[in-house]
């Protein structure tokens, strides 16, 4: 820590623990393969209302290391040198502050979302200034809508392209800006209050299924830990904080090892045949399950990527791109088990 480092101390109180989390397994796997390679481009959670989607992601985020950043900077440039020439920061000093979690609300407006003009110094100081929306704040972090299935179709749209390119770009009003958007985008829905289009479906990376537990011994356990953690908050904090730390050092010892994961041809070729046998369109399947495996290979200390991490992966990087069969009572998720067993079995050598 040099001496222009200080803290910002945490205000909010401290999100239930990620470990703690019981079940749910898919849905934390591809959150902790997000934070180990946003590229993988975001997860989608469906599934019933109270199963810890909204508390997953907040965890996960708390879980993570701080990040540094320019004290006041308005996209958390982690360099002075990175502050875009918009923002006016009083000083060059540098601060470790939370990952950002940002909530996008239903009904938010455009201008919102991508910023707009500061009308307030437009009219009492007669300045033509940027006044940052939510996709500033979400840099070097998470952006989480909730009942992201009953966004408006253009916002939806507008969030994927961001997401996807990194850089916000506003055109309007005379104001010509750009600043870096990179954030891990979670999207949770109930599907029973409407679906999501099939073209955005495809564009996030990663999509699992939630589901209540069905079992009393598993109902107990998550109402006896909630119970825990809102009676003595700081007791529960303290006894789950080993295995935060552990799964905190993994995900930052896969981040550092990823750049090294070897990706053999016979890797290449399973995603190719896999997604060729589903009849998956376009390409973003192959480069999702590529992505995810390889993300899985680091999490779990392996030097390559294998067909056990595709076969792994493959439900949650493949399951919403499938075009829906009305024949298929059983639903994508059989599908893809069913042709991962035909055309990938598994194997101790790949």
């Amino acid at each position: 820590m040099t001496s222009q480092t200080a803290i910002v101390a945490r205000t909010a109180p401290a999100p239930f623990p990620f470990t703690a989390i019981v079940g749910q397994e898919d849905m934390k796997r591809a959150m902790v393969l997000t934070a180990i390679d946003p590229a993988i481009g975001g997860v989608l959670v469906f599934g019933d209302r109270g199963t810890g989607k909204s508390t997953a992601v907040r965890a996960l985020a708390a879980l993570l290391p701080p990040i540094r950043a320019v004290e006041g900077c308005p996209v958390n440039s982690a360099d002075p040198a990175q502050v875009p020439d918009w923002a006016t920061t009083a000083t060059r000093r540098i601060v470790t502050r939370p990952t950002p979690v940002i909530d996008l609300p239903l009904g938010v407006t455009e201008d919102r979302v991508v910023g707009a003009l500061d009308i307030e110094r437009a009219l009492t100081r007669g300045e033509k200034a940027f006044e940052p929306g939510l996709l500033a704040r979400a840099n070097r972090g998470y952006l989480y809508i909730d009942e992201v299935n009953l966004l408006e179709d253009h916002i939806v749209d507008l969030l994927l392209d961001v997401a996807q390119s990194g850089e916000n770009v506003v055109e309007r009003e005379g104001l010509s800006i750009r600043h870096p958007a990179r954030f891990v985008l979670v999207g949770s829905g109930n599907p029973e209050e409407g679906e999501l289009r099939p073209q955005l479906l495809d564009r996030f990376g990663l999509s699992v299924e939630v589901r209540s537990p069905r079992d009393v011994a598993t109902r107990v356990e998550v109402i006896r830990r909630r119970d825990a953690y809102e009676r003595d908050r700081e007791s529960f904090l303290k006894a789950w904080k080993g295995k935060e730390g552990a799964l905190r050092r993994r995900i930052v010892a896969a981040r550092d090892a990823l750049p090294a994961v070897a990706t053999p041809d016979s890797a290449l070729e399973d995603c190719a045949t896999l997604c060729i046998a589903l009849g998956s369109d376009g390409l973003r399947g192959e480069l999702t399950l590529l992505r995810a495996g390889r993300a899985l290979a680091a999490f779990e200390g392996a030097d390559r990527i294998g067909r056990a991490h595709l076969r792994a992966v493959a439900p949650m990087a493949l399951c919403h791109r499938l075009r829906r069969d009305p024949l298929d009572e059983a639903g994508s998720g059989a599908r893809v088990a069913r042709i991962l067993d035909e055309t990938l079995p598994a194997t101790p050598d790949r």
